[in-house]
């Protein structure tokens, strides 16, 4: 567990009500039950000003929502950095979750076991691990993508188009999004072809 020692200062219920969603502030870094004998970074989900004797909510930077009553002695409280406080362990972002959907020609078992070892060898046997694992046939076909205005006239004959990418799977369109106010065009690859006369 990667942690570091922050000079900060406990907030009474007061003190925290003046806060606002920008304020960088330390809570406990319990999270689904696991308890964890730290702090983690965090911030109000709504400004203090709007604590109404209820408890005060904040959303860590791990993407644990922490609900906090600052006054209660039995809770580990809102805590804010001040170089006049007192030490307390903050957790760290040791690493980064990656959610990868992986295209893997021909779909081979040993294709994947080699990524997958590939993967260990570069970050270390016991950091990279398959938390799940669902493979999908996928159409080996390459399409191009464009993008048009969302609100478009018909039969522009797509001059009003950009090109987005030429020559991507279709399982990659999937996690790309639009530019704002504009939608996509997937088409079949077509081979670009360059008729310029050359001597």
């Amino acid at each position: 567990m990667n942690t570091e020692k922050v000079a900060a200062r406990r907030l009474t219920a007061g003190e925290a009500s003046e806060l606002g969603l920008q304020d960088a502030i330390f809570v406990s870094a319990e999270m689904d039950g696991l308890p964890l004998d730290c702090y983690a970074p965090a911030f109000l989900t709504k400004p203090g000003k709007n604590f109404e004797g209820g408890s005060f909510t904040a959303r860590t930077i791990f993407g644990e929502e922490v609900h906090v009553l600052p006054d209660n002695a039995e809770e580990r409280g809102i805590w804010i950095a001040d170089k006049a406080g007192e030490k307390i362990e903050v957790l760290q972002s040791a690493g980064v979750l990656l959610n990868l959907a992986l295209f893997v020609p021909d779909g081979r078992k040993e294709s994947l076991d080699s990524l997958y070892a590939a993967a260990r060898e570069a970050f270390g046997a016991g950091i990279v691990q398959r938390w799940s694992e669902e493979t999908v046939a996928v159409p080996d076909v390459k399409v191009d993508l464009y993008e048009e205005p969302a609100r478009g006239r018909k039969n522009t004959n797509g001059q009003n188009r950009d090109r987005r990418a030429l020559d991507i799977f279709p399982t990659r369109v999937r996690f790309l999004e639009p530019s704002e106010g504009w939608k996509f065009v997937v088409e079949p690859h077509k081979e670009v072809v360059d008729e310029t006369p050359t001597i």
